[in-house]
């Protein structure tokens, strides 16, 4: 990692919003946990003049076997295995080794981090909120152990019987209005039906020999003088 460069530009910025998500107290939680758990220090291999936060919490979990101890006591004794070479590739195998069977247990792929986001400190906080998502499930799956954070909630799968999934499409949503005081009473078949309840012979005729304003006025308005197909004239306002 250190001789990876620091990035700039968008690379940069990225980065810096990564670093701005990073949350120190659940990054605590997830320590206490861990070594509550497989009953030893986080920090203990890490050299006491690296600095706390997230470069020491990087520098302790970066080779994958504290992690690997981790799944280890929970998924089941002897079924995660680590190697202790210091050696690139072998750290990153432990932590694949780690992700792989936290994925097995349960843990849902899209609440895991990547390899690099650990080995390369590309995304620490994601690797905080991995393990966060594994105290969970630990939880559901009935760890007796230490907690981290609350349980998940259950799935309440519900089944319904064909005769129940039918009886279902006779019955009108709230969205689609109401049916009732609904009736075709009086209604010939065939005959449109009206949607307010007004008769034709009902409706007072005397607007309608009246123009709207909308419309202008006709005050004024004559056809004295024209002949027949002649173009009426436009008179000018000085005319």
């Amino acid at each position: 990692m250190a001789n990876r460069p620091k990035g700039y530009g968008f690379t940069a910025e990225v980065r810096g919003k990564l670093a701005a998500k990073y949350d120190l107290e659940k990054e605590q939680e997830a320590r206490l946990w861990i070594e509550a758990v497989i009953g030893e220090p986080v920090d203990s291999s890490v050299p006491a003049t690296e600095v706390l936060g997230m470069e020491r919490f990087h520098a302790a979990l970066k080779d994958g076997i504290l992690l690997c101890k981790l799944a280890d006591v929970i998924t089941g004794p002897g079924k995660v295995k680590f190697n202790k070479m210091k050696v690139p590739f072998k750290q990153m195998e432990n932590i694949n080794n780690f992700l792989v069977a936290i994925e097995k247990y349960g843990v849902a792929k899209t609440d895991l981090f990547q390899t690099v986001d650990l080995y390369e400190n590309q995304n620490l906080w994601q690797v905080v909120c991995t393990i966060h998502a594994l105290g969970r499930k630990a939880q559901t799956i009935g760890f007796q152990g230490p907690c981290l954070g609350p349980r998940e909630a259950a799935k309440n799968v519900r089944e319904f019987t064909e005769d129940q999934l039918q009886a279902g499409q006779t019955v009108i949503g709230l969205q689609m209005g109401t049916n009732k005081v609904a009736s075709q009473k009086g209604m010939s078949f065939g005959n449109t039906r009206h949607i307010a309840d007004i008769r034709c012979d009902d409706v007072s005729k005397e607007g309608q020999s009246m123009i709207g304003l909308q419309m202008g006025s006709n005050q004024g308005a004559s056809q004295a003088g024209q002949n027949f197909g002649k173009s009426r004239g436009i008179l000018g306002p000085d005319q």
